[in-house]
């Protein structure tokens, strides 16, 4: 596609040549004007959740072999922060930044599509990530369960709480309270960051019993 100078971000479908002028600065990435319209449904719902207490795996519970242990929701964000920090597990070079650019793109194009019940406020995060080239450092090896993106995925969240590495303007630096080059403030809310980082993103399951 020649030409491209803006790149729609909706939750609609992206074609190969979108991302490859993103990922080379050549277009940049906007959300669309349905962006919040199409994502408070989903978000609607794990809000509900919290509130009530109903038993959600992952919004309400633990993860894994702590599935059954209550998480109320005075602890919702921490729970959401803890699962981030846990999968950034990765090593080896970072992942270059054409290839950085496009991660952040795509998960902000899967995310928009209404979902995983996060916030619109994530997909814009990625976004002003993209639209600064704020670049997450993301590890190019090593991965934690069967889907096999969740580490890269960890470490592209990590910035957008306030923590992990950057590289901005060619340069490593911190992304957290003591860094000097990200002004990206973290979201914070009572009720769960969920950045679902699995691919595509899905609705939480219901625990019934």
């Amino acid at each position: 596609m020649t030409g491209v100078n803006e790149v729609i971000v909706d939750g609609g479908p992206l074609t190969p040549a979108q991302v490859v002028e993103v990922a080379h600065r050549r277009a940049r990435a906007r959300a669309g004007p349905d962006l919040v319209r199409r994502m408070e449904p989903a978000r609607a719902i794990v809000d509900a959740v919290v509130d009530s207490g109903e038993v959600v795996y992952g919004i309400t519970t633990g993860f894994g072999a702590l599935a059954s242990t209550h998480i109320g929701r005075e602890e919702s964000e921490a729970l959401q922060h803890n699962l981030i920090r846990s999968h950034a597990s990765g090593v080896g070079a970072p992942l270059p930044d054409e290839l950085v650019r496009a991660i952040l793109l795509l998960r902000a194009r899967s995310l928009a599509q209404g979902h995983s019940g996060v916030r619109p406020l994530i997909v814009e995060r990625l976004l002003e990530m993209l639209d600064r080239d704020i670049l997450p450092v993301i590890p190019s090896q090593g991965s934690v369960g069967a889907s096999g993106d969740l580490a890269p995925f960890a470490h592209m969240a990590l910035p957008i709480i306030g923590e992990g590495k950057v590289k901005l303007e060619g340069q490593y630096c911190s992304s957290g309270p003591a860094g000097v080059c990200i002004q990206i403030r973290p979201p914070r809310s009572t009720s769960p960051v969920r950045i679902n980082m699995t691919s595509p993103g899905r609705m939480p399951v219901r625990h019934w019993s």
